[in-house]
């Protein structure tokens, strides 16, 4: 009775829910409504919703109840109470190979192939069935060490017998479900950063700082900051200017600049992908431009896969012309010599490979270099990178 009651409250959710707005958000709303549930109910029931969402485009013509069970038997490798009592025989091969798994579903359900069915949209060096296959585990939750902190993190990490991964010097790796607010200092000795979203640090790490002061730097869609904290524990000396859409961002970065002891730099609003709107600062004035610019986030729906349920193809269109007039908007802000470096959490070529071709065609810059940066293999997001000399 308990499950049928834990999968009828899914089933419930998934039906109720269109899309509006982050999945964890309704979550909550919902649970607050059903005060009736505990802990495990509301844990089970969030596994249930999850595992329907994480198979994408595939299996859509299952009831949704089925399409439940399918997810969490894909998606889980140790024994599951609830398919012990719905679906025994699949429980008992779990912790199988997932093609093993699939084999055992209905061949005509997609699996994989269907859970991402963009695969023309891809980039290159994307792999479409690594990348599908991906949507069915969550990934992990990654730590940028920052500088001097290397050994303390690490003991702390290990005096609370919190499993890690060390990627390297800086960077581990870590259960996406692991707490570590009361165990680091966030944003003081370590950020919360995806892996790849570190490795596009060193696209911006070669700068040369000018003979007299620091690299002038404008990170001009800053959201929460990470990359300019990041240029920052690369080059201290940096003359920080930083922008983006609302206060509210900026509050957020703000907030975690004030711990990590970040000080000086300019800060201001601006939506640049309005034609015309005035900028607060002079051209030609900046050695290094960040442009983390907005994107459809599909290099990170394996983190949010209601994200992939509910997207519209048209809308990669829409993000690509707005990426094209932010560009055109910070590139005459440029210095001589100055470099661009071009930032998406995407994984479509509209977003990655064409926007190297429009700046190309569209301004005297030239590229420096460019890169994708496939996660899927290592329970990262995917990212793409290109660098651009003025």
């Amino acid at each position: 009775m308990k499950y049928d009651n834990q999968l009828r409250y899914a089933v419930n959710i998934i039906e109720s829910f269109n899309g509006n707005g982050p999945l964890h958000n309704w979550l909550k709303d919902f649970f607050r409504e059903n005060k009736q549930m505990g802990s495990r109910d509301r844990k089970q029931t969030s596994e249930m919703v999850y595992c329907f969402y994480r198979l994408g485009h595939a299996a859509k013509a299952l009831s949704t109840g089925e399409r439940i069970l399918t997810g969490l038997f894909l998606c889980n490798h140790s024994s599951n109470e609830i398919l012990q009592y719905f679906k025994p025989s699949w429980n008992e091969m779990i912790a199988a190979e997932v093609n093993k798994k699939i084999a055992v579903i209905s061949s005509d359900l997609g699996v994989p192939e269907k859970i991402f069915p963009f695969a023309n949209e891809l980039s290159d060096g994307i792999d479409h069935v690594a990348f599908s296959l991906s949507f069915l585990w969550q990934p992990d939750l990654f730590i940028r060490i920052r500088p001097g902190f290397e050994k303390s993190v690490k003991e702390k990490l290990e005096r609370h017998l919190i499993a890690y991964h060390e990627i390297d010097a800086s960077c581990l790796a870590c259960s996406n479900a692991t707490k570590l607010d009361d165990v680091l200092d966030i944003n003081r000795e370590a950020v919360i950063q995806d892996m790849n979203s570190q490795r596009t640090g060193a696209f911006f790490g070669k700068m040369n700082e000018p003979s007299g002061h620091g690299i002038n730097s404008w990170d001009c869609c800053a959201a929460s900051g990470g990359k300019s904290m990041m240029l920052y524990d690369q080059h201290p000396s940096v003359d920080l200017t930083v922008s983006d859409i609302r206060e509210s961002i900026l509050a957020n970065l703000k907030k975690r600049f004030h711990e990590a002891g970040i000080q000086k730099y300019k800060m201001f609003v601006a939506d640049l992908s309005i034609p015309d709107l005035a900028i607060p600062i002079p051209k030609s004035s900046f050695d290094l431009i960040i442009a983390d610019v907005p994107c459809t986030g599909s290099g990170t729906w394996s983190r949010n896969p209601d994200a992939l349920y509910f997207f519209d193809e048209s809308v990669i269109d829409r993000y690509q012309a707005k990426q094209k007039m932010i560009l055109s908007r910070v590139i005459p802000y440029l210095k001589k010599n100055g470099r661009l470096v071009y930032i998406t959490c995407s994984v479509f070529r509209k977003e990655n490979e064409e926007m190297i071709e429009y700046i190309l065609q569209n301004s005297p810059l030239h590229k420096e270099e460019s890169s994708v940066l496939p996660g899927y293999s290592k329970r990262a997001d995917s990212m793409f990178v290109a660098s651009f000399i003025a």
